[in-house]
């Protein structure tokens, strides 16, 4: 009912409706079709997606002069919505016209011109959906009322609680607190729902990240009890899978890894083409759709990998066990197959359900040894060492082939953290990639390539990641940027693949490369996962999906359930059909919105770790390089992927002026420019380790 009463108000371009003119016009006879109607009409009102004029007459949202989005609320109390229209303008919310909005908040706004020189300017009629209904902070007290000190800056607003609301916090603990009243005397009222523990005790910091971003690091009781039924493999269930328990297949994971979802075989054939075989761990026979564990999974949907800790999307009796491919034991798995010839093309591929046995549990370190010749480790594993030549050459071929085609090879720095025993940051180092870690990445790429292209052309429901092109304006300010650092790249508005990955390779070992990189990462849309294939722009693929983690990846997992519907047990049927027509959006939503939280929560765990490290070094001076320019300063990151600001107040000699488009803050008077990529010397000036921020000032405001 409700995709037919928005079907028809699309279709009617803004014209009005009653209920009753609504039923005459959709032809409903009878007093229960009534009933359902006026049901659905206020649920589509209530949700945002149509509004209703003093006469009660219904037309769809985007005829109106409404609007719905989350709010972006910042330090000074004004906001803007974000629209859900990525072509439309955020619209500006005075402080006096957000109400008791708060920021992230889901909300309907009235839109109207706006006389501050904003193209829009709103007013919040609703909140549809309340982003916090839980603050995470530290118990201070004032007076004689109790305070909480929100760990999210954004939180403006004061909190109180009530002494009969403490629950057993003391002062200095940190706690969760559910709000019980946003409008108490102009405050957040809270009450105490959980204590973490005080904020000096160790993995506290960790643990407050983790609930301020709302998700759980534990899973039920009915969860762990569900996941303990599976101790040993089944053996009626052998016969289904092809044995490939005598292959010899073998894993490569990170030194740390604990659980093993992605093994691979490989050889040279005599004509010239290469076999490549990518298994997987068969997570989808355990986590049965529907199942308390599959409905753990996907509010999960994807594994979080923390500084001291690891956030599992399944209990660890599956992903580290059952689910894990571990060395010399059986394990089920679904396998592509693949055979690639000298140009990188898959000529044939087969995908089927297998059982295998790991034959070594490799590292990326043993591999890059044995590449680098290391005669030690090249006899501990002569078997692997037989096929380190094939798989090499085969990973060029791939790599090759994907820059034929224009796929954009981002070069990003990531940190390595050195924790104590007590959890402090004690070293912060650039995380090196070596060719065995490229060696896997282009195996996983080809594979997830190929089982995605094999189910587009079958029709059929399916789950892809898509990551759709940049938009217009924003390449235009990439290059730019470009231009005005004497990196020039032609055909602005058609520019392609294979142009922006020049750019990079233009780039690269020279002063500009990080600030360009930077910039183009922010000139891209954000990938995710629909039922749509809209194609993976940044690496030219037409057919992409995410296959080879489904212990950590809900969509991965979702994958493997589709393949055994449509390929292994062949169970497709209108219902079916019509289930994961309907099931599939909503999966790919949550999985895309978990994993921006997640990457979220990631992003500030490290800071903090960094700033942590980072605590004891103030007054000392680096040497880094300008990573961001906004108009209220510099931000500069260092070799090691430390990043603090420059605050503009710092930059004394003179009044700098923000250039929005080349990304330059000039100087008045002297011209000096600071721009993305510049060598700087910078002094530590002071931390703040749980907000995760460092403040930097020049050294005689010289350039390094």
């Amino acid at each position: 009912m409700k995709e037919t009463v928005i079907s028809f108000l699309k279709s009617k371009q803004g014209k009005k409706y009653s209920i009753r003119d609504l039923s005459a016009a959709l032809d409903l006879q009878s007093a229960d079709d009534y009933k359902a109607l006026a049901k659905t009409v206020n649920e589509l009102e209530e949700a945002g997606h149509i509004m209703a004029n003093s006469h009660n007459k219904y037309t769809l949202l985007e005829f109106t002069q409404y609007r719905k989005g989350i709010l972006d609320v910042k330090d000074k109390g004004f906001a803007f919505l974000i629209t859900e229209d990525d072509d439309e303008d955020d619209v500006y919310i005075p402080a006096h016209k957000r109400g008791d909005a708060m920021n992230n908040d889901y909300c309907l706004v009235k839109v109207e011109k706006s006389p501050k020189g904003f193209k829009k300017e709103g007013d919040v009629i609703r909140i549809i959906k309340r982003h916090y209904t839980h603050i995470i902070g530290t118990v201070i007290k004032r007076g004689n009322t109790f305070h909480l000190i929100s760990d999210d800056k954004s939180i403006t607003s004061d909190v109180i609680i009530q002494d009969e609301h403490l629950n057993g916090a003391e002062i200095h603990d940190k706690v969760k607190a559910e709000i019980i009243n946003y409008r108490f005397e102009d405050k957040l009222a809270c009450k105490v729902v959980h204590i973490i523990g005080n904020m000096n005790k160790e993995g506290v910091d960790v643990l407050s990240k983790i609930l301020k971003h709302n998700i759980d690091p534990a899973f039920s009781d009915d969860v762990i009890e569900y996941a303990k039924q599976f101790d040993t493999l089944e053996d009626a269930q052998e016969h289904k899978r092809r044995d490939y328990t005598d292959r010899f297949i073998f894993t490569i994971d990170g030194e740390d890894a604990k659980d093993f979802d992605d093994a691979i075989e490989v050889k040279k054939n005599t004509d010239g083409s290469y076999y490549l075989g990518v298994h997987i761990a068969d997570v989808s026979h355990y986590v049965q759709e529907g199942s308390v564990l599959d409905k753990a999974a996907l509010e999960r949907a994807t594994s979080i990998y923390l500084v001291d800790r690891v956030i599992p999307m399944l209990p660890e009796n599956l992903s580290n066990n059952l689910c894990s491919l571990m060395p010399n034991v059986k394990r089920y798995a679904v396998s592509c197959e693949m055979t690639i010839d000298a140009h990188g093309r898959v000529t044939h591929h087969e995908i089927f359900p297998s059982i295998i046995t790991s034959k070594a549990r490799m590292t990326y370190t043993k591999i890059n040894q044995m590449l680098e010749g290391d005669e030690a480790i090249k006899k501990a594993y002569p078997n692997v060492f037989d096929v380190v030549k094939p798989m090499l050459d085969l990973s060029k071929i791939l790599h090759k082939k994907r820059t034929e085609v224009g796929s954009i090879n981002f070069d990003t720095d990531e940190p390595q953290i050195t924790l104590d025993e007590t959890g402090k940051a004690i070293d912060v180092n650039l995380r090196t990639r070596g060719e065995a870690e490229r060696i896997i990445e282009e195996f996983m790429l080809i594979a997830n390539q190929t089982v995605a292209e094999h189910v587009f052309w079958m029709e059929l429901p399916f789950i892809y990641r898509v990551h759709e092109e940049p938009k217009e304006e924003k390449l235009e300010k990439l290059l730019t940027m470009a231009n005005a650092l004497g990196f020039r790249v032609k055909g602005k508005k058609t520019i392609t693949h294979q142009q922006l990955q020049k750019l990079l390779q233009k780039v690269e070992n020279t002063a500009s490369e990080k600030g360009i990189n930077m910039m183009m990462l922010r000139s891209m849309q954000k990938a995710e996962y629909k039922k749509q294939n809209l194609g993976h722009f940044g690496l030219a693929f037409k057919h992409y999906t995410h296959f080879t983690s489904p212990i950590r990846r809900y969509p991965d997992l979702l994958v493997h359930r589709l393949l055994r519907t449509y390929l292994f047990e062949e169970t497709v049927d209108e219902k079916t059909l019509s289930f994961y027509d309907e099931q599939i959006p909503e999966m790919a939503s949550q999985s895309s919105k978990q994993e921006r939280n997640a990457i979220n929560l990631e992003r500030d765990v490290l800071d903090m770790k960094k700033a942590e490290y980072m605590k004891d070094k103030v007054g000392e001076v680096f040497t880094g390089s300008i990573s961001g320019v906004t108009n209220f300063g510099l931000y500069v990151s260092l070799p090691n992927t430390v990043e603090g600001l420059i605050h503009i107040s710092e930059l004394g000699d003179d009044y700098y002026i923000f250039d929005e488009d080349l990304l330059t803050l000039i100087g008045r008077r002297n011209k000096h420019v600071y721009k993305m990529g510049q060598a700087v010397k910078v002094k530590v000036e002071g931390v703040n380790v749980f907000e995760g921020e460092i403040d930097f000032s020049l050294v005689d405001g010289d350039e390094a």
